[in-house]
């Protein structure tokens, strides 16, 4: 049986208000915006409303009834705001939370309660937790997402409503508590129905008639007759574990032992289903409010739990407790099939299938930064700056083989010009000059004529030389173009190791 938890927030926006201007606690005050022309009030606090202000009124009507009323401009968008920074601190009580506007949450809480000790310690956290925050809250939960709203907003002590008695508690309840128009609610009441009870087993053709689908359909939902989805502030991952922590967690100890019981579940189950992860967010959710998160990648699906904690060990010290964590929560953001692969009995390992290569290239990753970690496959092009491409992964297959010809470890991107002396036709230059520095050779191969490729673009060929200076550095050099034209030029395009 599924489980929800309706949170009502009684007076949002003042709240809101008053945790930053604490004086207002004491006061009465509301806030108010033009209507039609008429400055009306669409928020009291508990005071004002203990002395007949209202939300509705008109302005000068609630300064009548109270002449020291303060009063302060509404902010139109800042109930939806709120509720969602709050339907996302709700999530260290569970994965599922949305927003209820105009002034509730909804949380699906199906199998969490019991990590509070059940129901009733559960949702008593729930309202504690909210009320230190500063928010007047009143909270229910239940069997569907219509009877735990009724419960919260109409209901009477205890709000927790057994499994299977969402239907008797909400009976009693008056037609407003199944999130009716106001027209229909007027029209019940004129009729003499101000009970569920006494409209409960009416012919549903006549309730149609007379009310619409939708006083049917809100109906069905708060008696558990029809499905309500809800939309959580945060898509649900498919692979997502969460612990929560009976005590607040500061040391780092308890940060990973946490964490390897996380990788333990997770991996377990990635393996019982044949995948392996890709990338992964380990969150912790603090007392203040705050989460604090650490995200690793791995080169090839990956469920070994020893070599995903020590991708994430490196990023645990950047995961500050503050005055503690109360839930952990690992998400598989990326995943992938992961087969278990059949080594031949007479080859050795290696090469980019096994396993170990990709581990250190996640753990240098970790370190350095996967963006200085590069692989390059070639491609069909003479032209040397188009002759290879970055590769997506290890597992991605070239397409052609590599050239026969030497080419530089490092190849600039832009091929620099430098100053030759003493050039020779179809020769190397005895001296050049590079960033300042004049390199005088004392070996060259070559040239190799590379021409353009016609098809892609126009321009002069290259003639290039594999040349060593005196201190043994040795040098990628072209000419571009004819000596005979007297336009030719000298450029560097790479270094060899």
């Amino acid at each position: 049986m599924r489980r929800f938890v309706s949170i009502w927030f009684r007076h949002l926006a003042t709240d809101w208000f008053t945790l930053r201007r604490p004086q207002l606690r004491v006061m009465p005050f509301v806030l108010r915006a033009p209507v039609q022309g008429r400055m009306m009030v669409m928020a009291a606090n508990a005071c004002a409303q203990i002395k007949g202000v209202h939300a509705g009124m008109a302005l000068a009507d609630a300064r009548a009834f109270v002449p020291d009323l303060e009063v302060l401009d509404d902010m139109p968008d800042l109930a939806g705001k709120l509720l969602k920074r709050l339907a996302e601190w709700c999530i260290r009580f569970t994965p599922l939370a949305a927003v209820d506007l105009p002034d509730g949450l909804l949380l699906d809480v199906t199998g969490c309660a019991h990590l509070w000790g059940g129901d009733a310690p559960y949702l008593a956290d729930i309202v504690r937790r909210l009320n230190i925050r500063g928010y007047d809250v009143r909270a229910a939960i239940a069997d569907t997402p219509g009877a735990a709203w009724a419960v919260a907003r109409f209901g009477k002590e205890p709000l927790v409503i057994d499994s299977g008695r969402h239907i008797e508690a909400v009976l009693p309840l008056p037609p407003e508590a199944l999130r009716l128009e106001a027209e229909v609610v007027e029209r019940l009441h004129k009729l003499g129905l101000r009970r569920i009870n006494q409209f409960i087993q009416m012919p549903r053709a006549s309730l149609r008639r007379r009310f619409g689908q939708h006083f049917i359909m809100r109906l069905d939902q708060a008696l558990g007759h029809e499905e309500e989805p809800i939309q959580p502030v945060q898509p649900l991952e498919p692979y997502q574990e969460r612990l929560p922590c009976l005590e607040p967690v500061t040391t780092a100890t308890a940060i990973e032992i946490a964490l390897q019981q996380l990788l333990e579940t997770l991996c377990l189950r990635l393996r019982n289903e044949y995948k392996g992860l890709r990338a992964a967010v380990f969150k912790g959710y603090r007392v203040d409010g705050k989460v604090v998160q650490a995200d690793i990648a791995t080169s090839r699906p990956s469920h070994n739990v020893k070599h995903l904690f020590k991708l994430f060990e490196i990023k645990l010290p950047t995961l500050e407790p503050a005055l503690g964590i109360e839930l952990f929560q690992l998400e598989a953001i990326k995943v992938e099939d992961h087969f278990p692969r059949q080594d031949k009995l007479w080859e050795g390992g290696g090469g980019l299938e096994d396993e170990r290569l990709s581990e250190l290239l996640d753990r240098l990753a970790g370190k350095i930064g996967a963006e200085s970690i590069h692989r390059y496959l070639p491609t069909e092009h003479y032209w040397p700056e188009r002759s290879f491409k970055p590769a997506a992964s290890l597992q991605e297959k070239p397409t052609t083989i590599w050239r026969d010809k030497l080419r530089p470890i490092q190849l600039l991107a832009v091929p620099e010009k430098i100053e030759v002396s003493a050039p020779i036709p179809d020769y190397p230059p005895m001296l050049f000059r590079h960033q300042g520095k004049v390199h005088k050779i004392v070996k060259a191969d070559g040239p190799e004529r590379i021409e353009q490729e016609w098809w892609l673009q126009q321009g002069q060929h290259r003639d290039y030389y594999h040349v060593e200076d005196e201190e043994g550095r040795r040098y990628w050099l072209f000419r571009l173009g004819h000596y005979d034209d007297k336009t030719y030029q000298w450029f560097l395009h790479g270094f060899f190791s």
